[in-house]
């Protein structure tokens, strides 16, 4: 499902360049829960968003579900970005003004079409969300933000979710309940890429992917 092949992600600071990546290559299989592990600053964040399609990397090739990304004008990758790939971020990136089903909906742009109304709200049952579905972000708790930012994610039935943290700002019970959707995604046939500091998913992982200033030191 995804192939990174030496992947170096450079930035200009002052003088000098910074490697946020430096010659990262590995392989995650369809149907897998993979968990990045690494210290703040390791380059996991970075890592994400080239798999996802959304910084092309200074040196190396990024292919997802067969494309390659980065070999694709940038409206073809947008295109596949929608329809492939599902994201869930630390810091949810709901709308404010728009309440919760109208967060989930827009990965679709299908508004208020009966169809894609009825998929977000199934997915607000399955997450246990349906009886805020009318409430705005600010009158979540911290969970259900996540747990719509979750719901958002999988609207288009993605091949692959990337999920950045998505339990950093959690405490345990509520960070079980996301990594255990994410795994269900998994069970379905669907791939998980979570980068992570900590320990939350290492039970459901199949895989772990261990970075260090920038390098990736095992893949086990």
């Amino acid at each position: 499902m995804v192939c990174v092949e030496g992947v170096t992600q450079r930035y200009r600071m002052g003088r000098g360049d910074v490697a946020a990546l430096s010659s990262v290559s590995l392989e995650v299989e369809a149907g897998t829960f993979a968990v990045v592990r690494g210290p703040s600053g390791s380059g996991k964040t970075t890592l994400l968003l080239a798999v996802g399609g959304m910084l092309e990397p200074t040196e190396g090739r990024v292919v997802v579900d067969g494309c390659d990304l980065y070999a694709m004008h940038a409206r073809g990758r947008a295109i596949f970005r929608a329809e492939h790939i599902g994201f869930v971020f630390q810091m949810y990136h709901l709308i404010p003004y728009l309440n919760v089903v109208e967060n989930v909906l827009l990965p679709s742009g299908v508004g208020q079409n009966r169809a894609g109304r009825a998929e977000a709200r199934a997915l607000l049952d399955r997450l246990h969300l349906l009886e805020r579905e009318h409430h705005m972000p600010s009158e979540l708790s911290a969970g259900e933000r996540q747990r719509t930012a979750v719901a958002r994610a999988l609207l288009n039935r993605p091949a692959l979710i990337l999920a950045d943290e998505p339990t950093g700002n959690l405490d345990a019970d509520n960070a079980e309940e996301i990594v255990g959707h994410l795994s269900a995604f998994c069970r379905d046939g669907g791939t998980v890429v979570m980068a992570t500091h900590g320990t939350a998913a290492d039970a459901c992982a199949d895989c772990r992917i261990f970075l260090r200033e920038g390098r990736m030191e095992r893949m086990g």
